[in-house]
C-alpha cells in the first residue's frame, strides 16, 4: 500500500470506519504491550522471567496484558503438565512482523533520548 493509500485510509477514519492506526493502537496500545513483546522476541519466557526484565509492571498488569496480547494473537501461552504447573509465552508471526517498527522506536529514542528525557540519566 502505497503513502498516499495510507493517507486517504486515515482520512476516511469516521465512527463507523476505524482507521488502521486506531485499530492498531487498540491492539498495542497502553504502557507495557510493546514491552511484553519486545522482551519476547526470540524468547521464550515464564510469567516470572518476564517480571524481572519488566521490574515496574505489577503482577495484576502483567496478566492482564499478556491474555490481551494472547486474545490479540501476538502472544501464544504454553502450559506444561507439572507439578507446580509451568506457563511460557512465546510471540507470534503476527507478533514478529511488529519487529521493524520495534527496531525503528529503538533507534528513535537513541538518537533523541536527551531531548525526549533530559531529566533521567
Amino acid at each position: 500500500m502505497s503513502k498516499n493509500n495510507h493517507l486517504n485510509d486515515v482520512r476516511g477514519c469516521t465512527e463507523n470506519h476505524k482507521c488502521p492506526v486506531t485499530s492498531a493502537m487498540d491492539v498495542i496500545g497502553g504502557k507495557w504491550k510493546v514491552i511484553i513483546l519486545y522482551h519476547l522476541r526470540d524468547n521464550t519466557l515464564r510469567f516470572g522471567e518476564l517480571r524481572k526484565r519488566i521490574p515496574k509492571i505489577t503482577q495484576k498488569m502483567l496478566t492482564q496484558q499478556l491474555r490481551e496480547l494472547e486474545l490479540n494473537h501476538l502472544v501464544e501461552r504454553k502450559i506444561y503438565a507439572e507439578v507446580p504447573p509451568r506457563v511460557e509465552y512465546t510471540s507470534t508471526y503476527i507478533a514478529d512482523e511488529l519487529r521493524p517498527i520495534m527496531d525503528m522506536l529503538c533507534d528513535w529514542s537513541i538518537r533523541h533520548h536527551e531531548k525526549l528525557r533530559p531529566d533521567v540519566e
